[in-house]
């Protein structure tokens, strides 16, 4: 990150690369592990676990009064209430349980209502995309601004689809699809909800959409996507993404066209039952 970081993204910096050192190391375990009869399941849950609590010790110790929300645990609401790491210590679990190089460590500081830092570290690629609030959004040492395209036609958009079959956010999530893939240039799917954010502020994507997500996955990419220039809110246009877990992050110009298909999305009617 140009510049003099502030201490508390140093701690982040620190914090995530320490934790992405151990994720490569096991990341080469999980790919052996491919072949094997038992499978790398229980080997990724003990390294998400191990991973969360490295973060919990390293954050803890350099502010010991805040709280933490994240992925692997219960919430812990600290002396100092004001203030909270919110975690994820593999966003992109599944990627990395398939052996697939496609995932990250996501730390974000909140503070009362407001995330007011991002840090979000892919360790393969050993890029860190950094943001505080007012002060610009970084991959490594360079400065970040979301794409300046300014028509539907010519993007590319990243998205999530839901995981659970039978799951009622299906439908929706097909209408969206539905709508939103006839206008725009192309919509890609990787797996990891804070690299999505984190490659909208560096305008790899123009875009990106997603529901039923968590804080811990979209904390830290709020800050860099905004800081980046672009715009931040849920499927509605307000902004509840902390809460209801849906996202809509764009540049400026895109962001209106995005929500009007979305909402006109809702109001396509289901087709039936496939069986899948």
């Amino acid at each position: 990150m140009a510049g003099p970081r502030s201490p508390v993204l140093n701690v982040m910096s620190g914090a995530a690369k320490r934790v992405g050192r151990l994720l490569v190391r096991d990341f080469g375990e999980v790919e052996k592990l491919q072949v094997s009869v038992k499978g790398p399941a229980d080997f990724v849950s003990s390294a998400d676990r191990k991973a969360d609590q490295v973060l919990r010790d390293l954050l803890g110790k350099a502010r010991p009064g805040w709280g933490f929300l994240t992925e692997e645990g219960a919430e812990v609401v600290g002396s100092d209430a004001d203030n909270r790491w919110v975690i994820d210590p593999i966003d992109g679990t599944t990627n990395f349980l398939h052996g697939i190089p496609h995932f990250c460590i996501s730390i974000a500081h909140q503070r009362g209502k407001e995330v007011v830092a991002g840090l979000v570290y892919d360790p393969v690629r050993d890029e860190t995309f950094a943001a505080e609030k007012g002060a610009g959004a970084y991959l490594n040492d360079h400065r970040l601004r979301v794409s300046s395209r300014r028509t539907l036609a010519e993007s590319v958009l990243a998205t999530g689809i839901p995981t659970i079959r039978g799951s009622e956010m299906i439908m929706p999530f097909m209408k969206q699809l539905a709508m939103v893939s006839g206008k725009v240039s192309a919509v890609r799917r990787f797996g990891s909800a804070a690299l999505d954010l984190a490659y909208v502020a560096a305008g790899r994507y123009d875009g990106y959409w997603e529901a039923d997500l968590r804080a811990w996955d979209v904390a830290a990419g709020l800050v860099l996507v905004r800081e980046a220039g672009g715009f931040v809110t849920d499927l509605t246009g307000a902004g509840t993404m902390l809460d209801s877990g849906n996202v809509l992050a764009t540049n400026p110009d895109l962001h209106g066209p995005m929500l009007e298909l979305l909402k006109s999305a809702a109001k396509l009617p289901d087709w039936p039952e496939t069986g899948l």
